[in-house]
């Protein structure tokens, strides 16, 4: 994929920190709920912990409930806030209101950094504004890139959701595909899409848009089959999350289609549907990345004034394709969950 020299630049931001955060390894830490958990699951002891006097961190998402990509995400949270003498508070709700309610509660409670995702930025705004008018410094991580310097945040760590479906979509021309179904499972979502709408951009055949509730597995599974038994001419099935990807294996069969499957984003189970070829690639922007240094930024800019990217720039952390060709590179960290 061809990048400008700006987002080589933004590129570069991300592999150094990618470089400091491979030093580290993963360890529990106190949270709300979680942190014993993690230590139970094998984490290993932080490679060094900061002697910097103890911070409170919020960090709230638009979690779905079932969505396995956001216990990557926590897991980075974890081990930056291991490290760094941080009590991690994590809490997530996937409507817009009730997430916003979420920052409130964290401004409540006078913590000392509060890392945010702004899938729904308008709903968000108000209560990001309160934030900072508390001074409380608030940065921004996985959805919310073209949001995220107009709302006061300090700095965002992400994937440029535009690049990687028009990415998506230009691999999809070298795998054959022709007509495609793009699968949504949550509707005024704007990073998905901004996915759907970077592969139409570059694909050069036909793209369907298909909603579903991303809540509802069953519903899920319903309605990729229901619209591939309609359309038997539907070659590709692009979803933009692992879980929907392995319920839309299940419809393919269903469907008696001979559709191929791609996704963006990466879990234990999709690592292994890879390697099988029953799921053909996938994009990976690097959860873990994104809630270690979306933690681990509000450490070093309240201990040492920094922000990465100046900012202006966003860091960012994907897109990379994982398929055949590299996926037993990854498999092995897939399956500590932090891949």
């Amino acid at each position: 994929m061809e990048l400008s020299s700006s987002s080589r630049s933004r590129r570069l931001v991300s592999l150094v920190a990618v470089a400091a955060a491979a030093s580290l390894t993963l360890a529990g830490c106190s949270s709300s709920s979680g942190g014993k958990k993690s230590e139970d699951n094998g984490a290993a002891a932080s490679a060094g912990k900061a002697s910097t006097p103890r911070m409170t961190v919020a960090l709230v998402t638009h979690q779905a409930p079932g969505d396995t990509f956001w216990d990557i995400v926590r897991k980075g949270a974890e081990a930056a806030a291991a490290k760094d003498n941080i009590k991690l508070i994590y809490s997530a709700d996937p409507n817009a209101g009730n997430q916003a309610n979420l920052v409130q509660n964290a401004i409540d409670q006078k913590v000392d950094g509060i890392a945010v995702t702004l899938a729904k930025p308008d709903a968000m705004k108000d209560v990001i504004a309160k934030a900072v008018s508390a001074g409380i410094p608030v940065d921004g991580l996985n959805a919310g890139l073209g949001q995220w310097k107009q709302l006061g945040l300090k700095e965002y760590f992400g994937q440029d959701e535009t690049v990687a479906g028009e990415a998506f979509g230009k691999k999809l021309n070298t795998e054959g595909a022709k007509n495609v179904v793009c699968v949504i499972q949550e509707q005024g979502n704007v990073a998905l899409t901004q996915r759907c709408d970077g592969v139409k951009k570059t694909f050069s055949g036909k793209v369907q848009t298909l909603y579903v509730n991303g809540t509802d597995m069953p519903s899920v599974a319903s309605t990729i089959t229901a619209k591939l038994k309609q359309d038997s001419s539907v070659d590709q099935v692009v979803t933009l999350a692992a879980p929907i990807a392995m319920t839309a294996v299940q419809s393919v069969s269903d469907a008696s289609s001979k559709a191929k499957i791609a996704t963006f984003d990466l879990n234990k189970d999709l690592v292994s549907a890879i390697q099988k070829g029953t799921i053909e690639f996938a994009v990976d922007q690097q959860p873990y990345l994104q809630g270690y240094l979306a933690v681990d930024a509000l450490w070093l800019y309240k201990n040492n004034g920094n922000y990465s990217g100046g900012g202006e720039e966003p860091v960012l952390t994907g897109p990379a394709f994982v398929d055949k060709s590299n996926i037993d590179s990854v498999a092995k960290f897939a399956a500590n969950g932090t891949r």
